[in-house]
């Protein structure tokens, strides 16, 4: 198999280690990462991410809960600087947000498309910049893996059993190999694995 011409597609998320990615009685509920998101091991992670990054990509939830909340840690008083960072980040980026209920963006310097993400993310690939960055967004990595559009899966793994969710992983996904680029081990058991797709 070829390597994807273009950009890096990296795709970004928190799981269980019962490999759910949502509480199975309140999916928007992000309660249950946050005592492990502000680990060295996890602000790191997402550092290393969006540094080589131009545009991020979201779902329409992930984009309104993300897009409500950074901002607000520009400035704020004793932010973490990598928190701070990725805030600035997100606002500066190119976003695209994929939707099929939103007409136009409230956000700047974002684009909203009613369209698969494997298309978009073809579009994308053929445009300058660097990495794409999907920010969490179970839909769309989901779409992504399904294509074999992604070239690097980032996850952070926190020691929880959720006990039921939806799970990243659906059966069906293309057959492949992954090369372990990095994994970090940390505070409170929180783990950063890095893998890249072998074409």
């Amino acid at each position: 198999m070829t390597q994807h011409a273009g950009r890096r597609v990296v795709t970004n998320m928190a799981l269980s280690l019962d490999g759910r990615y949502a509480q199975p009685d309140n999916p928007v509920d992000m309660g249950w990462v946050m005592p492990y998101a502000v680990t060295d091991v996890a602000r790191d992670h997402l550092t290393g991410l969006w540094e080589p990054a131009t545009t991020a990509l979201l779902g329409r939830v992930n984009a309104e809960g993300f897009l409500g909340f950074w901002p607000t840690v520009i400035g704020m008083e004793g932010a973490d600087p990598r928190d701070e960072g990725f805030a600035k980040w997100l606002v500066d980026a190119d976003k695209v947000v994929l939707s099929s209920t939103l007409r136009e963006a409230p956000w700047e310097r974002t684009t909203v498309l009613d369209r698969p993400a494997a298309e978009v993310v073809e579009e994308l690939r053929a445009a300058e910049g660097g990495d794409i960055l999907v920010l969490s967004s179970a839909s769309v990595i989901k779409a992504l893996l399904a294509a074999d559009q992604v070239d690097r899966l980032a996850i952070t793994v926190f020691p929880v059993f959720l006990g039921g969710g939806p799970r990243l992983f659906d059966d069906g996904l293309p057959a492949g190999r992954w090369a372990p680029v990095r994994q970090v081990a940390g505070e409170h058991g929180t783990l950063s694995l890095v893998y890249d797709r072998v074409r």
